[in-house]
């Protein structure tokens, strides 16, 4: 092969590539904020997962990163091993639309397509607009590689020895398929490649349906590269995309000869029969494997057994991978994070209670430790989640996923400070238990409670996106604990003035409600925050 036919064939992929990466991010940047809410139904039914699957994977244009973003899921306790091999199997679906577009016969129409969609670039006005635009030369960039492949593939006639090898023995073209998926880390290219060269008449479907089956195994390496140092569950997840994959493989090889006929019958186009032969062996794949996936979860299991976890990270969810692979699953991890960071926020005031209300002075200093490390872990999630979503702001992000993601960060600084608040509860307990009368305590109890609700309740909202329950925070937790504050620091000004408090500790009383009033305006806050995304919903 001479230096001008590599460069060709290699520019070639890299228009391809190039052209669906473009795609994929106009198909993310126009999903908005509805891929963000389909990704958060990803922690359901292993049935569900499967159609999960395939449209994320239809949506970001790479079955490779809707199984990464899986493994990182799985990695992260956000799912199971059950529903993780449903996603998976969707995503082995939603792959083959690909290599269904790329099938068409319209290479004629990719320039055409450039110059429109560069001509929508220019004049448009609207976001909208602006994103469908780099899908059209997206499209036309994927066809252009694919003409540009096609008129480079000649120089393999000169290679019929290789060609003959590949047609009369299925294992080296499963093989030569896999190595060429590792290389290229595109399924999508090696069946476009695979299209190119059968197109030329230079492979038939014999030699060209097994390279697609080895297609489906060399995909599975980066899942397995991802699963690498992650936890037990993400490796099992790998595991099983793998033998989804090398099984299927191994079936359909053992039935190669009614498989040709299927694939025959078809279509009589060698293009459409090798993007038929990679959907049929994918759909059919998932109907076999589909009713047996609570065993395959046993078996794997079996293989990588769970063991005693280290001791869990503070920052749990906001794994870098997502970032690059769709900023709208980036977005439902910080979500994920700042959900964690209240259960964090929980613990505190839970410590806080025992400490008021369960007074040891014995226990003092190991509740104090206890409270102290849940407020380290609080800032340390908050830092993390802004230089998270740093991040994902740098890479780009629609309108829509953007103000969802400012919503979840102020959320995050609001219960950071809440955890400041906190602080200077705790740091006031021996007001309660040594100078203040039995009534100030029990007014403390009633409005703590009642702030806490209002901390619980806002999360609850934020995290149901349920507009009840944020509006039951501020219209009547948030008033209420106002006017708690109101009527409690009167009464105990005048317990002040008929000593039945001691004067000069006592006073501090007035400052712990301060804090528990301030606590409900972050609360409040919060809430807030979820009305904001609920009205952008109402607009998408």
């Amino acid at each position: 092969m001479d230096l001008q036919t590599f460069f060709n064939i290699a520019g070639g992929v890299a228009l391809f590539l190039y052209g669906i990466k473009l795609m994929s991010e106009a198909l993310q940047f126009i999903a908005g904020d509805k891929m963000r809410q389909l990704i958060g139904t990803l922690t359901k039914t292993p049935l569900r997962g499967i159609f999960v699957g395939i449209l994320v994977t239809v949506l970001i244009q790479s079955s490779t990163g809707t199984t990464v973003m899986t493994v990182s899921f799985v990695n992260t306790g956000l799912l199971n091993l059950n529903q993780a091999l449903g996603i998976i199997m969707g995503a082995n679906i939603g792959t083959t639309v690909t290599a269904q577009i790329i099938a068409f016969k319209i290479e004629a129409f990719a320039l055409p397509l450039v110059f429109f969609g560069v001509f929508l670039s220019i004049f448009a006005k609207k976001k909208q607009i602006t994103y469908l635009s780099s899908g059209i030369i997206g499209l036309g960039l994927l066809f252009m590689g694919m003409q540009t492949m096609s008129s480079a593939t000649h120089v393999i006639s000169r290679h019929k020895d290789m060609l003959l090898i590949l047609s009369q023995n299925p294992i080296t073209g499963v093989l030569a398929g896999m190595i060429l998926t590792i290389l290229i880390q595109s399924s999508a290219a090696t069946i476009g490649l695979t299209m190119a060269v059968a197109s030329q008449g230079l492979i038939g479907l014999d030699a060209a349906v097994p390279i697609i089956l080895g297609d489906n195994i060399g995909t599975t390496l980066t899942a397995i590269v991802v699963s690498m140092g992650a936890s037990r569950p993400a490796k099992q997840a790998a595991a099983g995309h793998v033998l989804f994959n090398l099984i299927g493989t191994i079936i359909f090889l053992f039935a190669f000869p009614l498989y040709r006929e299927i694939i025959l019958w078809s279509s009589p186009d060698i293009d459409r029969q090798i993007a038929n032969a990679h959907t049929i062996f994918n759909v059919l794949n998932t109907v076999i494997f589909f009713p047996f996936i609570s065993l395959l979860a046993k078996f794997i299991s079996r293989i990588i057994p769970l063991r005693p976890e280290d001791k869990p990270e503070d920052v749990m969810y906001l794994d870098p991978k997502l970032i690059t692979i769709s900023s709208a699953s980036a977005v439902e991890a910080v979500k994920d994070e700042l959900l964690h960071m209240g259960d964090v926020i929980h613990r505190m005031f839970d410590v806080i209670r025992t400490t008021f209300f369960e007074f040891d002075e014995s226990k003092n200093e190991e509740r104090r430790k206890k409270f102290d490390n849940l407020e380290d872990t609080v800032n340390k999630i908050t830092r993390a989640i802004s230089s998270y979503s740093s991040e994902i702001w740098q890479r780009g992000v629609s309108d829509e996923i953007s103000t969802v993601l400012g919503c979840y960060v102020n959320a995050s600084l609001d219960l950071e400070r809440i955890g400041d608040r906190a602080e200077n509860l705790i740091e006031r307990c021996d007001v309660m238990n040594n100078y203040l009368s039995d009534e100030a305590i029990e007014e403390f109890r009633d409005m703590y409670e009642t702030t806490c609700q209002a901390i619980d309740t806002s999360l609850s909202s934020i995290k149901n996106e349920n507009s009840e329950q944020a509006w039951h925070v501020i219209r009547d937790l948030e008033k209420k604990i106002d006017g708690q504050e109101k009527t409690y620091r009167q009464r105990h000004i005048d317990r002040l003035n008929r000593g039945e408090c001691d004067p000069e500790k006592g006073v501090n009383f007035i400052t712990l409600l301060s804090n528990l009033e301030r606590i409900g305006d972050h609360s409040n806050n919060i809430a807030g925050y979820t009305l904001d995304i609920l009205a952008l919903n109402k607009k998408a």
